[in-house]
């Protein structure tokens, strides 16, 4: 069994290799940064993982990027990675995005009960000296992953509109969230959804990549004016970033919160939407 949401490089490192673990990099970056997410994990990635696409594994047919695919989509995907949805699976990136907190909830959203996020990632897997491979990913056939969608966990445009009573909770950083700085997307407006709360993903995180402990996270919900043991609507620049307040809230015994998963770039890109700048 995989206790909660989290497991440490010590766990990982003593399980490698057990027949029902499924080891997944969420690696993933910004449009605007040049590495490769795909061509890092070929040079370098955990023994026995396997690499998950967040931007491919998406219904591409949405003009916003990384939109969730549909259950039967997700589960073909998963199969075709070699990850079923009855085995314990670990994520983990190498991101400042902490992209692993977006396949964490992909993967438990469509049915997967046990996924666990691997704390401080990558990151500090290699700075303690553990093991790594390269090259593409070793074939395990024959995993079965039976994808149903949970319902009432993701949020849509129309929703918000039509006036959800939770309150949304952004996850860019302060400067994208006021307007002081503008979105990276084309043709995206600067801001966001009145009435937003601020809480930067960025925030949640230490220095080592490792989230912060509970009472550090309370502090930084209060400080927002988020109960999050109360139902939100976690929102950033494309549904990504925003799981990391989903997580830190479940961290706190919190089960309520959602994702609005179009985010900024599907509401910053429509004209018709209502937009706020500055501090709330």
């Amino acid at each position: 069994m995989i206790d909660g949401d989290f497991v440490s490089t010590e766990w990982l490192a003593a399980n490698l290799g057990v027949e029902d673990l499924a080891i997944v990099d969420c690696t993933a970056f910004l449009p605007t940064n040049p590495r490769d997410a795909a061509a890092e994990f070929l040079a370098a990635h955990i023994p026995g993982a396997r690499f998950l696409d967040i931007a491919e594994v998406a219904d591409q047919t949405h003009p916003a990027p990384h939109m969730l695919p549909t259950a039967a989509a997700f589960g073909a995907a998963m199969e075709a990675l070699g990850v079923g949805s009855n085995e314990r699976i670990v994520i983990y990136d190498n991101s400042p995005l902490r992209t692993a907190a977006r396949g964490w909830f992909m993967m438990r959203h469509f049915g997967a009960s046990q996924v666990a996020v691997l704390d401080g990632g990558l990151g500090k897997w290699l700075a303690e000296g553990r093991p790594v491979e390269a090259g593409a990913a070793v074939p395990r056939p024959g995993r079965r992953f039976a994808a149903e969608q949970r319902a009432g966990e993701v949020v849509s445009k129309s929703m918000l509109l039509e006036g959800v009573t939770a309150p949304v909770v952004d996850a860019r950083s302060r400067a994208r969230f006021t307007g002081e700085e503008s979105d990276p997307r084309p043709a995206v407006a600067s801001g966001h959804i009145p009435g937003a709360r601020s809480l930067p993903m960025s925030a949640l995180y230490r220095d080592d990549g490792t989230f912060r402990p509970a009472q550090e996270l309370r502090v930084l919900f209060a400080q927002a004016g988020v109960d999050p043991h109360q139902p939100f609507i976690a929102s950033c620049g494309s549904g990504v970033t925003a799981n990391s307040l989903i997580l830190a809230a479940r961290r706190l015994g919190g089960r309520g919160g959602m994702l609005y998963d179009g985010s900024w770039s599907e509401w910053g890109a429509d004209p018709a939407t209502p937009k706020e700048t500055g501090a709330p």
